[in-house]
């Protein structure tokens, strides 16, 4: 039997699109045997790799505002702390850790002193790994691990985890990018900030395309217009994420059966 595997993008609130993606691919009962994700992928993958039903993916999500996943750090090496993400994983999510898991899951996360990417995976905290993924880095403060590693954002070295998926044996990667479909929000920035943080973008949507290769089918949700940090339209990219995949379900249904 052919195993398939999802790999979730990171994309800050446009993570809602992942929990429709999720939803139209449960209610068309496509199997999901293996998960990784990068940033807020790894929020939702996590979620569902812990035993969660869709319906209650979607409760949990209600739940989610800026300040249940971050709080004020104090310290120079990040505005941010994502703290407060790990007491909502614990309080939201069944289980606490990697051996309990439903579903095969990893959270993708990268090591600041060295560049390396870092899966996390098998064993250990289940919280303190989805929150390194999320540690988008100058913004929240590095989660330091069990193995005493500053971890930051996958985002920065693998924002869509297809060759992670692969490599837990993945026999079919279903990739659901957030990234690619650009940010026509934008439009020409008009300072410096704007343009360093158009111009990162734009760097990691072309890193996000560069792991395509590894996909069997790539969904992009049609969310360029929405902002990595409106939370208030969960609704809407809830329902472009079910969109995006139910246009290609009979493809997906098609290399099941091959």
């Amino acid at each position: 039997m052919k195993k398939l595997g999802l790999a979730l993008s990171g994309g800050g609130a446009r993570g809602f699109a992942h929990i429709g993606a999720i939803k139209a691919l449960v209610e068309n009962d496509i199997p999901i045997d293996l998960i990784a994700g990068t940033s807020a992928g790894s929020f939702v993958g996590g979620a569902l790799a812990s035993g969660l039903s869709i319906d209650q993916i979607i409760e949990v999500g209600k739940k989610i505002g800026w300040f249940s996943v971050a709080g004020f750090s104090y310290s120079p090496r990040g505005l941010l702390s994502n703290a407060p993400m790990g007491k909502f994983i614990n309080d939201n999510f069944p289980v606490a850790d990697f051996e309990k898991l439903v579903i095969p899951f990893a959270a993708v996360a990268c090591d600041l002193e060295t560049g390396e990417e870092i899966v996390l995976k098998d064993e250990g905290d289940l919280a303190v790994a989805i929150r390194a993924s999320c540690a988008i880095p100058g913004v929240f403060m590095p989660v330091v691990d069990s193995k005493g590693r500053a971890l930051i954002d996958g985002g920065v070295v693998s924002p869509m985890p297809t060759r992670t998926v692969r490599k837990m044996g993945a026999d079919i990667v279903i990739a659901v990018d957030l990234l690619t479909c650009g940010s026509t929000f934008w439009g020409r920035p008009s300072t410096l900030l704007g343009t360093f943080f158009q111009s990162a973008m734009m760097m990691i949507r072309t890193a996000s395309r560069n792991q395509h290769y590894r996909a069997d089918i790539v969904i992009e949700p049609k969310i360029a217009h929405i902002r990595p940090d409106e939370i208030a339209k969960r609704e809407e990219l809830m329902e472009l994420g079910e969109r995006a995949v139910l246009e290609k379900m009979d493809e997906i249904k098609n290399l099941l059966q091959g």
